[in-house]
């Protein structure tokens, strides 16, 4: 089963996050997962450009930069000057006035383009996005802090999702509460990927290396 694996940077140990870094990407971990809040769009404050900036000088693996901010257009190319052409750039359309304005300077600076869908965000609302965008976060928590609890209603999100994932050409990727049973279960639908974070990677007192091949080698 191909799938791939990201780490979420917010639940890393930042008092060795250059080795948090490299022993992740010695595991194995496919990108990093950069969650950027600023205290309005959610209410909590997390990664900073500095953080993003850091990881980005520290690994050669990619990037996935999820903007819980608002507006972002009034100062996305802030981040898009630190990244690398085939980072990711994920925004929520709920934040700007004019989102493809916004994914289309993320397509023009070389990234992928992605939206971030929350749990209380319908398909209908986001439509037009899903024909610009190649990359779909589906939450499946509310967002803004890590270690909380799943939210059911959202699998029926993805199951449509996946319907329309070849016509529109986009890739579903799965962020929240990711326990192994949720991979077992969507990664053979055809998520593409899933953001790890307290449940499965950090905080465990193992190696992440066992840690990410027990998730490969899970049986489907």
């Amino acid at each position: 089963m191909n799938f791939e694996l990201t780490a979420s940077m917010m639940c890393a140990d930042y008092g060795n996050l250059e080795r948090e870094v490299r022993d992740l990407e010695q595991a194995g971990i496919d990108s990093f997962h950069i969650d950027i809040m600023d205290g309005r769009y959610v209410s909590n404050f997390a990664m900073s450009l500095n953080d993003m900036a850091y990881i980005r000088s520290a690994t050669d693996l990619p990037l996935d930069v999820h903007l819980m901010v608002e507006h972002p257009n009034n100062n996305i190319q802030l981040f898009l000057d630190h990244l690398k052409k085939g980072d990711t750039v994920y925004i929520h359309p709920e934040a700007e006035y004019h989102p493809s304005a916004t994914l289309q300077k993320i397509i023009d600076a070389g990234m992928i383009p992605g939206i971030a869908i929350n749990p209380g965000t319908s398909i209908e609302t986001v439509m037009e996005m899903l024909v610009i965008v190649k990359k779909v976060l589906v939450m499946s928590v509310n967002p803004g802090n890590a270690a909380q609890m799943y939210l059911p209603y959202v699998g029926k999100k993805i199951d449509k999702l996946l319907t329309m994932k070849e016509d529109m050409d986009f890739h579903i990727y799965w962020d929240g509460a990711c326990s192994a049973e949720k991979i077992q279960t969507y990664a053979p639908k055809g998520v593409r990927g899933f953001v790890l974070g307290t449940t499965l990677l950090f905080g465990k007192g193992r190696p992440y290396a066992e840690l990410i091949r027990n998730i490969r080698e899970m049986k489907f």
